[in-house]
């Protein structure tokens, strides 16, 4: 069977890839053949997969499993194939509705990197680390500029975007260098304690405190926020968990309880709001679970002096965990200002509001590294997916558990843990 790589042109910010040049070249010798689609935007240039013995060709159709990264337009999906990319539609997303329907119309065969899961529903490829690096360099980057616009002189304003680092390595050693000066000149006394809180554990929570760790940071407890020495040293860092996020309406707080019966808590973030210079949402959301901030969240606060600058909603759910976030954002104007008394979109860095970042594709600010880890977690599964047979019928088709798990659309049709999507449709 042969494989083909698309050019990814959902966005001119995409520039990463499913598979890198030196994987293609490893998998190319174990007797797996390549197409790719010419990109003038790909991080990797053409030349590479061709001297990795892929064929360049604006044309697919002989490719019996075609690669991507984000979701494909409906008019450039090829009748029978087997896709492999981010569809964005478990949650049954309205946007995505059109492309899924044409999937099937198209006899097509869906495996979503998303649901690539261990036995206990852990994903197993994924680029959220690497969203969480870019959205703490870019909340970083927008805390500079609000503090600017403000008139405070900040080491924070040195920062720049993600994407304008040429690795993350040099911005790691900037966001040091922020924080040795931190460390040596301190931050204004009127801006302490300054705090950034973290809603999530997951992935994309560990990248962005990596990044945020950089800084001298010292940890404590959602409980202690109230009692921070205002150090002028220091960048507070603080990390919720979901019984901070939330609270039964009757009994004890149980995770697992939480999980099957969201409708049974409600929010009680907005407690710690006070407290916080810079919130990152990287939490898992849907419209059953509770909001982490609403609008009248934000419009309480703001009315009693906020020190909330920003909001890095990596997570960027329209509407969703943060209310606020009411459109998505990309790397060329990454902020907006929230208006809480007009509830309305500013673009302005200073205001009566928090400035949202919502970037959807924050990866991609870091396209090398992002796709060589991607890659390296890929490539172990192409052959098992190029080798199936996709011709039997969906139960015994035979894939390991962790990619079966992840069929939604099997030769057009719903397969059993997805055939809920038939409603959204």
């Amino acid at each position: 069977m042969k494989v083909g790589i698309r050019k990814e042109d959902k966005s001119r910010w995409e520039r990463r890839a499913p598979l890198i040049p030196s994987h293609v070249e490893e998998l190319t010798g174990r007797g797996i053949g390549f197409i790719v689609e010419p990109s003038p935007i790909r991080v990797f240039p053409d030349e590479e997969y061709k001297r990795a013995g892929a064929i360049l060709s604006q044309d697919l159709s002989p490719a019996d499993v075609i690669l991507g990264v984000k979701e494909i337009p409906p008019a450039k999906l090829l009748p029978e194939k087997v896709y492999m990319f981010f569809s964005h539609t478990i949650k049954g997303q309205p946007y995505n509705m059109p492309m899924l329907r044409r999937l099937m119309e198209l006899k097509d065969t869906l495996i979503d990197y998303e649901r690539i899961v261990d036995d206990k529903g852990r994903r197993l490829i994924f680029f959220g680390t690497f969203a969480g690096y870019a959205g703490a360099i870019d909340t970083l980057w927008a805390l500079g500029k609000r503090l600017e616009e403000e008139g405070w002189k900040t080491p924070f304003s040195r920062i720049k975007q993600a994407y304008q680092y040429s690795s993350l390595q040099e911005a790691r050693e900037e966001i040091c260098s922020v924080g040795e000066e931190i460390r040596r000149e301190g931050l204004p006394r009127e801006l302490l304690p300054l705090v950034v809180g973290f809603a999530g554990y997951g992935n994309v929570s560990r990248g962005g405190q990596e990044i945020i760790d950089l800084l001298p940071t010292r940890e404590v407890n959602p409980e202690d926020l109230g009692h921070l020495k205002p150090d002028p040293h220091t960048v507070y860092k603080v990390v919720f968990k979901e019984w901070h996020m939330v609270e039964p309406t009757e009994g004890d707080f149980d995770l697992q309880h939480y999980y099957t019966h969201p409708e049974k808590y409600r929010g009680v973030f907005s407690r710690y709001l006070p407290h916080l210079t810079v919130l990152i949402n990287a939490i898992y959301w849907d419209a059953r679970y509770p909001r982490l901030v609403t609008v009248e969240d934000l419009k309480k606060l703001y009315r009693e002096g906020a020190r909330l600058r920003v909001i890095g909603d990596i997570s960027c759910d329209i509407k969703g965990a943060i209310e606020a976030t009411v459109k998505c954002t990309d790397p060329g104007s990454p902020v907006y200002l929230y208006d809480v008394e007009e509830d309305a979109v500013k673009e302005k860095f200073t205001g009566r509001g928090p400035l949202i970042l919502a970037v959807d594709i924050l990866p991609a600010e870091l396209p090398r590294e992002a796709s060589q880890h991607f890659s390296q977690v890929l490539k172990g599964f192409i052959p098992e997916v190029v080798s199936a047979d996709y011709t039997v019928p969906f139960e015994k088709l035979k894939l390991p558990p962790e990619l079966k798990r992840a069929v939604i659309v099997y030769r057009g049709n719903l397969t059993p843990d997805y055939e809920y999507l038939k409603k959204f449709l």
